[in-house]
């Protein structure tokens, strides 16, 4: 089957509530900072009404990291469950326009479409509360063998890990992947969401289901239960066929059997917010990926992106990740 897209990306179809706030709010609302907390639609609407004024824009981690490819030039699509409500339309309106493929049906009754509500402290650390509602609706029937099968690389978020249909539907496009030749990559996503599954994690890299893993280095050291960065880092190689670690300042390791790459952080003038900044690092990385241009050149466009987006609001780039990267030369 011939490639129709460079970057296929599933996983939670949500809707980012954004705003800034002090750390004060964060204590008067029970939430421990720079965590990520599953809510019900109750709390969901207890948060919003105590929330400033707020950004409302497309998002969901697997989602950002396609919007962030496309942006740099990738063929990207989307999979990811909605419902057909206001919220539904607007994510699938976003998305779209963000030039990313997006063909999911919406699920017609069940819950509301997914919201995270993230709050954004002085310090650009965010804490996000999120309500997956309709989410949880992603079934096996919703990966659409053509779209997998077309796509050079499907990339899988933790996040989907959560749902039992989800985690069907997981293996189902990993499948899907490899019948067709291509490859599969998971990211991490949350040290949170490493601690709950961290045995089926390693399964799923040790046994080759995954080609390719993305993880900070506090995912990381959570999946491999130690607290010194070299110590996971040499686990990892032992089980992953290839890695990108993020590191924050410290920029981002590449390994691949005995292969190291590392690369520096882009510098930034002022960190505004820090959410989606392993999204944006995974999109430039893939764009650079499947683009053949080996795995400095996809490091550096990584982290170029990740520096973009952490000095603004919100996870997706405010210009043309692609601009970006020409004046910095990389393209």
């Amino acid at each position: 089957m011939s490639r129709t897209y460079d970057v296929l990306t599933i996983g939670n179809a949500i809707v980012d509530v954004i705003a800034r706030c002090e750390e004060d709010f964060l204590h008067r609302q029970g939430v421990v900072k720079g965590s990520m907390t599953l809510i019900d639609e109750d709390r969901a609407e207890a948060i919003y009404a105590a929330m400033g004024p707020v950004t409302i824009i497309s998002g969901g981690s697997a989602a950002n990291t396609g919007v962030g490819a496309a942006s740099l030039g990738a063929r990207s699509a989307f999979i990811g469950k909605v419902k057909a409500d206001p919220l539904g339309d607007l994510y699938a309106h976003d998305i779209v326009a963000s030039g990313v493929a997006f063909g999911t049906r919406p699920a017609v009754d069940g819950k509301a479409t997914a919201r995270s509500f993230i709050l954004v402290t002085p310090d650009g650390e965010r804490t996000m509360n999120t309500f997956l509602g309709a989410c949880q609706n992603l079934t096996e029937a919703d990966i659409d063998p053509a779209t997998v099968q077309a796509a050079a690389v499907t990339y899988l978020e933790g996040y989907l890990w959560d749902p039992p249909a989800a985690k069907l539907a997981f293996r189902k496009a990993a499948d899907l992947a490899h019948e067709a030749g291509r490859e599969v990559a998971l990211t991490l996503s949350d040290s949170f969401c490493v601690d709950r599954y961290r045995a089926e994690f390693r399964q799923l890299i040790a046994s080759g289901t995954v080609d390719l893993v993305f993880a900070n280095e506090h995912e990381l050291k959570a999946l491999y239960e130690t607290a010194d960065f070299d110590t996971a880092l040499a686990a990892l190689r032992h089980e992953a066929k290839r890695a990108a670690v993020t590191r924050s300042e410290k920029g981002a390791v590449i390994i691949e059997g005995s292969m190291t790459v590392s690369v520096q952080a882009y510098p930034i003038e002022t960190l505004e917010d820090a959410t989606g900044a392993g999204d944006a690092f995974a999109a430039g990385f893939l764009f650079g990926y499947t683009a053949g241009l080996g795995y400095e050149k996809a490091g550096r466009l990584g982290t170029m992106a990740a520096s973009h987006v952490i000095q603004k609001l919100g996870a997706r780039p405010e210009r043309s990740l692609k601009v970006l990267a020409q004046e910095n030369g990389l393209l």
